[in-house]
């Protein structure tokens, strides 16, 4: 799983069992999906949703006013309509009208005006509250109007409205962090909550008022499964619909008659990245020398070998070579261990009594590697790097854990020394949340205390410029600098590996992925025959 993160009346689980003597499958309820995940969701209001299993539930039951179409453009959702200025300093909405709250309450401007209310306000736990401090005014003239004045010029303020709309009737005087609307939300989307056993399964149903039309899929079924290869026999055995593919799974595990015949498999960039991260705080990190020998010593073509089969590519900042902003010239870790032994050295950290570790001080430089469970590839290059660096003089032991103790227990109270973790990023290459220094308080994303001046300035530049090869600029010098620091060991960008039943009809695959036309446009033909051509 990464951080952050749109990606049914059936409460039934599509289930299988095996008809005629050709052995072939069928579900048991056609129409429901069922879907994998290692990890269970937290929290379901959109600010408060920051990890990919909370923010896959709660895109099916919230809109926000924008989303992204395939071709990767800003089109409307809540709002039917908008326009922007070409200062990016206004923004005016144009709401859709009939749309309803699941319990049958008008959508209205009121809502739009109370989440961003929400959003700024201090008492909410909510990593996404940079987009909208920008704001200097926010009114709605109508029911149906909402116009956005921003204290300066903001590149990514239409973007930012893809946040989920809460309903202010529920949540006034809530408060949101504790909220039990958190479990038991209700939004304006294509679905909404049926049941949700923690750990093990959220049974989303379709919304027959939704403003696009009742989902032809009419269940949505998300199984938590933290172990991805018993994920993998639930698909082979027709207990899911849909998950995504390890590389190997990818690569040699599916090649098989059976597979062709009931599933599509689909391979894009995933616009993301995987990093080893180092908390700042920590005294044997905040030497730069330390971190950059650190790349040094890990090989990452190994990695991409021995355990992403060659699904991947080396990673070198904090965007994929997809986005606009990539910098082709940012400064380059490639494997160099003697290199890597010399900065070491340099920052002090010496083999003093000759036993084949470093040690500084009379401290031997030993720390502990985490990530999550159930992420076969995460744990692995945790074995590389474990390997790598022993052969610099560094032991690495290395612990797993589940996904949302991980999250919240170590990482959100930076209590790490190390961590391999992803990123799954939005278009805009606006990453103030990530790097700037005021975002490090507990459930923010800045969770390895990052602090580069010139990066803080820069980040608001690039937030307050409004064309795009200015913006360029920027990042590029952004992405040199990050780089340079390394408060990350980039480590590769993961290629998206779905597999879907063939069943589902509608899909069409897109530099955006598969589901951003799920579900207006996905349907399960009545006629089986249909099915698996």
């Amino acid at each position: 799983m990464m951080i952050r993160a749109r990606t049914v009346a059936i409460a039934v689980a599509a289930v299988w069992f095996i008809a005629g003597c050709g052995g072939a499958k069928e579900p048991i309820n056609p129409n429901a999906i069922t879907i994998g995940s290692i990890g269970d969701a937290q929290r379901l209001i959109p600010m408060l949703a920051s990890d990919s299993a909370s923010g896959d539930i709660s895109g099916w039951i919230f809109n926000g006013l924008v989303k992204y179409d395939k071709h990767l453009n800003l089109v409307g959702d809540l709002a039917e309509s908008f326009t922007a200025s070409s200062d990016c300093r206004n923004a005016t909405f144009k709401l859709r009208k009939g749309v309803k709250w699941q319990d049958g309450r008008e959508f209205t401007a009121a809502d739009v005006l109370f989440t961003y209310q929400k959003a700024i306000d201090p008492k909410v736990a909510t990593p996404y509250s940079g987009d909208f401090e920008r704001v200097d005014k926010i009114v709605a003239p109508d029911d149906d109007t909402v116009k956005v004045t921003y204290k300066e010029p903001f590149a990514p303020g239409l973007a930012s409205w893809g946040m989920g709309i809460i309903p202010k009737h529920l949540l006034e005087n809530a408060d949101l962090n504790t909220a039990e609307f958190n479990r038991k939300p209700v939004g304006t989307g294509p679905y909404r909550m049926k049941e949700w056993v923690t750990g093990q399964k959220i049974v989303l149903t379709a919304n027959e008022a939704y403003f696009e039309g009742k989902p032809r899929v009419e269940g949505y079924i998300y199984r938590v499964i933290p172990d991805n290869a018993t994920m993998f026999l639930e698909l082979k055995a027709g207990g899911l619909d849909y998950m995504g593919l390890s590389p190997l799974q990818y690569q040699r595990q599916t090649d098989t008659d059976y597979f062709k015949r009931y599933f599509n498999k689909y391979r894009y960039p995933a616009f993301a990245y995987t990093y080893l991260g180092y908390n700042l705080l920590d005294p044997r990190f905040k030497d730069k020398r330390v971190r950059q020998a650190i790349a040094l010593a890990v090989n990452r073509s190994s990695v991409i070998e021995g355990v992403l089969f060659g699904v991947g590519r080396p990673a070198t900042q904090p965007v994929p070579p997809e986005s606009w902003a990539y910098n082709p010239d940012v400064p380059k870790f490639d494997y160099n261990p003697e290199k890597a032994k010399q900065l070491l050295a340099e920052a002090g950290w010496k083999d003093t009594d000759h036993d084949g570790l470093l040690d500084k001080n009379g401290q031997p430089f030993r720390f502990t590697l985490m990530t999550n469970q159930g992420n076969e590839e995460r744990a692995k290059t945790a074995e590389i790097i474990q390997q790598n660096l022993k052969q610099v003089g560094i032991t690495v032991e290395i612990r797993v854990l589940e996904w949302q103790a991980f999250l919240h227990q170590f990482i959100d109270k930076k209590k790490f020394e190390a961590i391999i973790l992803g990123w799954q990023l939005g278009r805009d290459p606006d990453s103030y949340d990530i790097w700037h220094s005021s975002k490090t308080k507990e459930g923010e994303f800045n969770f390895v205390s990052y602090n580069n001046p010139e990066v803080d300035r820069l980040l608001l530049d690039g937030r307050k410029t409004c064309d795009q090869e200015q913006r360029k600029k920027i990042y590029a010098r952004i992405h040199a600098l990050i780089a340079d620091d390394q408060p990350y060991t980039f480590l590769y960008y993961p290629d998206a590996l779905p597999v879907l039943h063939k069943r589902f009809k509608g899909v069409s695959p897109s530099p955006i992925g598969i589901w951003y036309n799920f579900p207006t446009d996905w349907y399960v033909p009545k006629n089986k025959a249909e099915w698996y051509q």
